[in-house]
């Protein structure tokens, strides 16, 4: 009978070497992808671009000048709150005068918050369209007096602080609701943002301060207060 033919099998030495060989070729392949996986890796780490950083409450850059005293207000060249000297002793006397009328300090912080909204703390000598005849901090109209008073920042405040204590009640009032009765603007919620820059601006002046005598009580107004 004629012995049965079929293929041979490879030895164990030949598998050994295509083994081999394919494991170079794999190689071949695989290193240069890994090595672009990692530079591009790298360029992507190194190219992104990073989150901004929050930028930090820019303040001016006041001149160095000596402190002006207002009253028993040492005031310093700033900045406090951003403002520099020249608003910052406008704030002082609001506070001088507030003086002459209480030693409640929330009557302080909104004589500053209205002047920063009507003026950002500047004895403005023009008005607006809405009030042509605005003149002051306080933006006051010809009806709060003569315009040497207006323009004169204590009497102006004064003037300001005698309104707003003849309101019964001002105290229980949220500040920019009891500011909107002496000013009669007409968004009474207008001065509710600055009521809180007014009230460490008033702080930060009044931290060396010697508390003043107070004058008598106040005589509420016989006429409402406020702007026509």
């Amino acid at each position: 009978m004629a012995a049965t033919r079929g293929r041979s099998r490879p030895s164990k030495a030949s598998g050994t070497v295509r083994s081999r060989r394919r494991e170079r070729f794999a190689w071949k392949i695989a290193l240069p992808i890994a090595l672009i996986l990692v530079v591009g890796l790298v360029a992507v780490v190194l190219l992104r671009p990073t989150a901004p950083q929050a930028a930090a409450p820019t303040q001016p850059a006041c001149p160095r000048v000596a402190d002006v005293v207002v009253g028993t207000i040492s005031v310093p060249a700033g900045p406090i709150e951003g403002y520099c000297q020249a608003a910052l002793v406008n704030a002082a006397q609001i506070i001088r005068a507030a003086n002459r009328w209480t030693a409640d300090d929330r009557a302080k912080d909104i004589g500053v918050m209205v002047a920063i909204g009507e003026s950002n703390l500047q004895n403005l000598n023009y008005g607006d369209t809405a009030g042509p005849d605005s003149r002051g901090l306080f933006q006051q109209r010809s009806n709060w007096g003569p315009l040497a008073d207006r323009m004169n920042p204590y009497t102006a405040a004064y003037n300001f602080f005698q309104r707003l204590l003849g309101i019964v009640g001002w105290q229980t009032l949220a500040p920019t609701a009891a500011a909107h009765i002496v000013q009669g603007n007409a968004n009474p919620n207008y001065y509710a943002p600055y009521y809180p820059r007014a009230q460490r601006m008033v702080a930060a002046l009044l931290a060396d301060q010697i508390p003043p005598p107070l004058a008598a009580s106040p005589t509420p107004l016989s006429t409402p207060p406020g702007k026509p």
